[in-house]
């Protein structure tokens, strides 16, 4: 059975990036790896819209999301988390296990936070060292507006500090010029590769902060990092296979060009979004981003059972998550997915509401989305 990755991480893998991770292993203490790595690191600074270097790690998103509250913050410290899906909660859940006092601006799933709940916060914990968002909120479907919010901060002492980690190369995220502090990010999503690395580029007045927080240390320690990264090295081993799936990956997506990355993947959520309402479905978030579509399950039909419908098909897509599970699903389209991936999502969503018993019409979704996507 042919099968198709849909699901909001891992994604699809390029076969020239497969290629390029099976060549023979290289060192990572030679010239060859340095090479690779100058590449690797000028590409990412590109990719991150940022004038300061990109510490990468041998980790998963979570580690860099770890890494920049440990590099930021001091114990007993004051943070506001905005919180609307399971991501934005586990930025709290990492401040809290470091004793950083949290101060939680929360929003409904799905919802999408308004910036002046964060002014307010702002007002009301003006000791606040951090601000930390989720850019696109995957559990949800959601996006913030960061750009908003980074003016609302940069007006204070507090940095803003960003999970990218679905938004990266999915979404514009210009770092410098919108006056976002940190940015974190995975390599298993749009960035088209396996799970392994994780990100974070820090601004200027980030890396001020650094040298004062106090909060225990070791592998994630930002300046450390950066030190061996101005010799083409990294502090400890890095991941060198998927450093060198990591520079293919970065060479196509700046051959296509970032603007043109953007709206190829603002048309295929787009049609993805015409063709689950074209069926009768509802979105699940109210201000839906471009990495992933949440839908709410139809009455009487749980969400595991599409997702188990279409699995059984080759079709992989993910369902909820915590108290949102059963409740819906989500078909993602980041990275290296196309026009054909999505439209063959929604072929086999059609099918299988029709044999769970949900009235459709076959081919009315696809027809929508065809609609968008012949424009």
């Amino acid at each position: 059975m042919k099968r198709y990755l849909l699901a909001p991480g891992p994604t699809p893998v390029p076969p020239v990036i497969l290629q390029a991770m099976a060549q023979p292993m290289i060192h990572h203490r030679t010239p060859e790896y340095e090479a690779l790595f100058a590449e690797v690191r000028r590409d990412l600074r590109t990719l991150f819209q940022c004038g300061n270097e990109v510490l990468m790690f041998a980790a998963s998103g979570t580690g860099a999301m770890e890494g920049s509250v440990a590099n930021t913050l001091s114990p007993g410290d004051h943070a506001i988390v905005v919180q609307g899906g399971k991501f934005g909660e586990r930025w709290a859940e990492i401040c809290r296990a470091y004793g950083v006092r949290v101060l939680a601006v929360t929003v409904p799933y799905g919802k999408s936070v308004e910036p002046e709940m964060v002014a307010a916060a702002l007002r009301q914990a003006p000791e606040t060292r951090v601000v930390f968002a989720t850019h696109s909120e995957t559990s949800t479907g959601a996006v913030h507006d960061i750009q908003a919010l980074a003016g609302i901060v940069r007006r204070t002492d507090a940095l803003l500090v960003v999970d990218a980690i679905t938004s990266l190369g999915v979404m514009d995220l210009p770092m410098d010029s919108w006056g976002v502090d940190v940015v974190v990010s995975g390599s298993q999503k749009a960035l088209m590769l396996p799970p392994g690395l994780a990100f974070a580029a820090l601004s200027d007045r980030a890396w001020a902060r650094v040298p004062e927080a106090r909060l225990p240390k070791f592998y994630f320690d930002f300046a450390k990092e950066r030190k061996a990264m101005a010799g083409n090295q990294s502090a400890y081993t890095p991941a060198v296979s998927l450093v060198v799936g990591l520079r293919e990956s970065l060479r196509l997506i700046l051959a296509e060009g970032l603007p043109n990355v953007f709206a190829r993947h603002d048309r295929l959520a787009r049609a993805t979004r015409a063709g689950v309402q074209a069926l009768g479905l509802t979105l699940f978030a109210d201000h839906p981003g471009a990495a992933c579509t949440a839908v709410k399950a139809p009455d009487g039909i749980g969400g595991d059972a599409i997702v188990k419908g279409l699995r059984k098909r080759g079709i992989t897509i993910a369902g909820g998550q915590g108290s949102m599970k059963g409740t819906m699903f989500r078909i993602a389209h980041m990275g290296h997915v196309e026009v054909f991936d999505v439209l063959t999502a929604l072929a086999g969503l059609e099918m299988v509401l029709a044999d769970l018993g949900h009235p459709v019409t076959l081919g009315a979704g696809l027809r929508a989305a065809e609609e968008v996507l012949r424009k």
